[in-house]
């Protein structure tokens, strides 16, 4: 692994970047020195408690799209390519082929999740576990047909509660229902979110509220421990400094 690391000045001085609390910052610069050529940290938690950050530190830096997080426990830094040009004559790729795999370059060289084409495939095909997990196709056909655009999928399911951040923490909680085979309907996101409104008005602590069931692997959505709400109010009262 490289001594040196680069960042980029659009990048950290952004300011979605420079709103996140100065722990926050730290973490992602330690994240940063200590990845790999393709910027994957394997454990980004013993990193968080060497620098003396707290989980939420992590949370925040996934919520703001600042790192990649994967089932595996593998994250990678979402502006990596960004940040560093390694030549080839001393570029080592990643050991975690499977995590990148699922990944695309967006128009800015950012990392992005990408939905593998699956159109002309047989039986059954393994997309990336972290992502998508298995996807059965019907074994009474051959290959896998495009799906019919004119008609409503029925999986899909939007999330538009007008805050960004919220939307995204309700969407990998949708992803994360899906891996411990409770899918979500239409309905059961709308009365989830429902529930989350009625718990709270204050958006930062609904995010964490969503994210506390995330980061747990919980069905349903409960309200923060008392010690969780201390640290959101400390983070508010921070922020609004």
């Amino acid at each position: 692994m490289a001594e040196r690391r680069m960042f980029a000045k659009t990048i950290i001085d952004s300011d979605a970047f420079l709103d996140m609390p100065q722990s926050t910052q730290l973490l992602y610069f330690h994240l940063s020195m200590r990845a790999d050529d393709d910027g994957f940290i394997n454990n980004p938690k013993s990193i968080m408690r060497n620098c003396k950050c707290s989980e939420d530190d992590l949370k925040m830096l996934a919520v703001k799209r600042f790192i990649i997080p994967f089932e595996s426990g593998v994250v990678v830094i979402k502006h990596w390519k960004i940040h560093n040009y390694i030549a080839k004559d001393r570029y080592k790729e990643t050991k975690y082929k499977e995590e990148k795999s699922s990944l695309a370059l967006d128009d800015n060289n950012a990392y992005t999740e990408c939905i593998q084409d699956v159109h002309g495939l047989e039986t059954q095909v393994r997309l990336g576990k972290d992502r998508l997990g298995k996807v059965r196709l019907d074994k009474s056909k051959e290959t896998a047909s495009a799906p019919d655009e004119s008609k409503p999928q029925k999986d899909k399911i939007e999330i538009n509660t007008g805050n960004e951040q919220l939307d995204y923490a309700l969407s990998e909680y949708e992803k994360m229902r899906k891996k411990i085979r409770k899918p979500m309907t239409k309905r059961a996101m709308e009365l989830a979110i429902g529930k989350l409104q009625k718990m709270t008005t204050d958006v930062d602590e609904q995010i964490a509220i969503v994210n506390q069931s995330v980061m747990n692997s919980w069905q349903g959505l409960f309200p923060l421990k008392e010690e969780k709400k201390k640290e959101t109010n400390v983070f508010d009262e921070w922020r609004n400094a």
